[in-house]
């Protein structure tokens, strides 16, 4: 029997999910960036700094970040590890990748970048002192053994950093429900001409384990002290684990 996962409200075979989640972001990458600026109302650029100093990464760190896109998160990462450490951008989209590889070259920054799977990462063992994930790992097939390559390629005491949507404060559910599927859509039609795909990341937003499950998983996968906080009412929550 066929394993199936979820592609948003879809149950669909374990092997096509690579396959449609590729299409997604095949479709929305030349206009990613400006979406999330609409869609977040720029709130997402106050979340990724917020990660950032919650990682207590120093100059001279070694930083991999996990499905990085258009490159905002690995920036940021290299402001504060300075010349003297190093970040890797990672994604296993290629249009995504290069979208963000090519708007760090313009920025006159040059970053190692690797197209992967993030459960098989290319890295050896404790090569890096954080790991950072953000708005990637809901579409993963196997989250859990993402999250055991993510531990395997941290040094001992490295972190991990998990930025993803969660389950809001409920009396604002309502609400969030009518702007993720009747607004979002409509507006991912009309700026990155796609609806499909907006309405894909609404609903794979409401598949991803809530902040208690996914807390479990990180310990599961090996991490250490994970706690997590939320932002903008629950909307969004940053989890952090400490490799033992």
């Amino acid at each position: 029997m066929k394993r199936t996962t979820d592609f948003g409200f879809e149950e669909i075979p374990e092997e096509e999910k690579a396959r449609r989640v590729a299409g997604v972001f095949d479709s929305v990458a030349r206009r990613y960036d400006l979406m999330n600026d609409l869609m977040s109302m720029g709130l997402h650029r106050i979340w990724k700094r917020i990660t950032i100093e919650h990682s207590r990464v120093r100059p001279g760190d070694s930083v991999l970040d996990v499905a990085g896109g258009t490159g905002d998160v690995a920036r940021l990462f290299a402001r504060r590890v300075g010349e003297t450490g190093s970040v890797v951008l990672t994604d296993i989209n290629r249009s995504m990748l290069t979208a963000g590889r090519d708007r760090l070259i313009d920025e006159g920054l040059v970053l190692p970048t690797a197209q992967c799977d993030a459960e098989r990462l290319p890295f050896a063992d404790e090569t890096f002192h954080c790991v950072s994930v953000a708005f990637g790992l809901r579409n993963m097939t196997h989250k859990d053994s993402a999250l055991r390559e993510m531990c395997r390629v941290l040094k001992a005491g490295g972190r991990l950093l998990v930025l993803e949507f969660s389950r809001m404060w409920k009396p604002l559910a309502p609400l969030y429900d009518a702007y993720s599927f009747q607004v979002l859509p409509r507006l991912g039609r009309i700026i990155a001409g796609d609806a499909d795909s907006y309405r894909y990341l609404a609903e794979s937003i409401r598949r991803h384990p809530d902040q208690e499950t996914l807390k479990q998983m990180m310990e599961q996968a090996g991490f250490d002290r994970v706690d997590y906080f939320n932002m903008s009412g629950g909307i969004i929550a940053l989890h952090r684990g400490v490799k033992f």
